[in-house]
C-alpha cells in the first residue's frame, strides 16, 4: 500500500479522501513550445512522495529534470530539453543538445568519445538519445493496493546497408515511492553482427551535489588518464565549483552484492541543516560490468555522473583495439536493470552506506 504523509493508505482509503487520483501523483503529458524545446513532448511522473521527473518520448524515453520536494536531483544544462531535429552528429556536436537531466542513454552501437572506428566517423556518444520512441504506451493502474505508474516505447538504431537495433524500454515507478526502474530489451533484429555499446549516463547535481557530498562506492578504481591522476585520492569528494575546471574520470570496479548487484551513491548528509539527501544507482554487474564516474567540477557545470555501461567512455575505435568490443549476434537480445532512488534522509544514507560497506 502506498505510505504518503507519513500514512499507509489502501486503494479505498485514499479513493475517499480525494475527488481525483492525480490529487497525490500520477502521469501527465505535456508539451513544450517556446525556443529548440518547441514540441518536445513530456511525460510526467509525480509520486507523491516530492519525487517528480520528465520522461521525453522525442528522446529515447531518456529522464530529463528530476526534483525530489523542490530540490534538483539532476544536472540541467542550458540548452534545455531541445527537440531531436536539433541534434548534431558530427564531433563534439551532441553536446549543443545535450540537457544531461537525470539519465542520458549513449549508445546503441557505438559510445565514448568521437573516433574513426575501421573508416566509419562517429561523433561522441551515439544516436541514441536523439531518437524518437514508437509504440509509446503509458500506465497508471492499481495492482491490489499498489499504484504502479509506467511509461514504455521502443527505439530503434537502423540504417539501410547496417545495423538494425532496437531497445524496448519501460520507466516505472509507484505512488509512495522514491525509486525509478529502467528495464531495457536490446534485441539485434538484422543478419550481421552489430557492435553494441551502452552507458547509463546518470548525472546528479547541486543541491545534492556540493562541497559536502560524498560518494559511496566499494571498488578497485583508476583514474581514466593524466588529468584525473591529478588529485585522485579526492575522487570521491566534491569541491566547489571552479571556472575553467577540466573534467576528471575513474573507472571502477565494483564489488557486487549476493545477488549480483552493484550499488553506487553520492550522499549529501548536511543538505538542509543536517537532515541529509541522497541519489543511490542499483544495477547488475553482468549485464553492465563497466562503470564510469565522471567529476566536473566547473562553474556552471558542476556534475557528478554516475555511468554504469558494458564499455569504456573513450570510443569504440580504442574497446576494439582493446579487446573489449561487445557484439551482438543475429537475433541476439540482451536485457539491462537499473534502479535510480532517492534517499530522502540521514537514516536512508546510513542504510545504504551500511549496504556498501558490507558489499567486501
Amino acid at each position: 500500500m502506498p505510505n504518503l504523509f507519513g500514512r499507509t493508505l489502501s486503494r479505498s482509503q485514499l479513493e475517499r479522501y480525494t475527488g481525483a487520483s492525480w490529487q497525490v501523483g500520477g502521469i501527465r503529458h505535456l508539451r513544450f513550445v517556446e525556443g529548440v524545446e518547441d514540441g518536445t513532448d513530456v511525460i510526467q511522473f509525480d509520486t507523491g512522495t516530492g519525487l517528480t521527473f520528465n520522461v521525453l518520448p522525442g528522446r529515447g524515453l531518456d529522464i530529463a529534470s528530476a526534483k525530489y520536494c523542490a530540490a534538483s536531483l539532476s544536472y540541467d544544462t542550458p540548452t534545455g530539453e531541445a527537440h531531436a531535429a536539433h541534434f548534431d552528429p558530427q564531433g563534439i556536436g551532441w553536446l549543443k543538445t545535450f540537457f544531461s537531466g537525470l539519465l542520458t542513454t549513449c549508445g546503441l552501437t557505438w559510445a565514448g568519445a568521437a573516433c574513426d572506428d575501421q573508416g566509419v566517423v562517429l561523433g561522441i556518444h551515439g544516436r541514441y538519445s536523439h531518437i524518437p520512441c514508437r509504440y509509446l504506451k503509458t500506465g497508471d493502474e492499481w495492482i491490489g493496493n499498489t499504484r504502479r505508474l509506467w511509461v514504455a516505447g521502443e527505439i530503434r538504431e537502423s540504417v539501410i546497408f547496417g545495423p538494425n537495433i532496437v531497445l524496448r524500454r519501460t520507466i516505472s515507478t509507484e505512488i509512495g515511492s522514491n525509486t525509478i526502474t529502467i528495464e531495457d530489451a536490446v534485441r539485434n533484429e538484422a543478419f550481421e553482427p552489430v557492435p553494441h555499446q551502452l552507458i547509463y549516463h546518470i548525472n546528479i547535481g547541486f543541491p545534492v551535489l556540493d562541497e559536502n557530498t560524498e560518494l559511496l562506492i566499494n571498488s578497485k578504481w583508476r583514474p581514466r588518464d593524466a588529468e584525473a591522476e591529478k588529485g585522485k585520492e579526492l575522487y570521491n569528494h566534491f569541491e566547489t565549483p571552479k571556472a575553467g575546471y577540466a573534467e576528471k574520470a575513474y573507472y571502477h570496479d565494483i564489488v557486487s552484492d549476493k545477488k549480483g548487484f552493484c550499488h553506487s551513491a553520492l550522499v549529501n548528509p548536511k543538505f538542509a541543516n543536517e537532515r541529509g539527501i541522497g541519489v543511490h544507482v542499483r544495477h547488475r554487474k553482468k549485464e553492465l560490468h563497466r562503470f564510469c564516474q565522471w567529476k566536473m567540477m566547473g562553474a556552471g557545470t558542476y556534475v557528478c555522473g554516475l555511468e554504469p555501461a558494458n564499455c569504456s567512455v573513450q570510443g569504440r575505435a580504442h574497446d576494439r583495439a582493446d579487446g573489449a568490443l561487445v557484439f551482438l549476434k543475429p537475433g541476439e537480445e540482451r536485457n539491462y536493470l537499473v534502479e535510480i532512488s532517492v534517499l530522502p534522509d540521514n537514516d536512508a544514507i546510513a542504510v545504504v552506506r551500511k549496504l556498501i560497506g558490507e558489499n567486501k
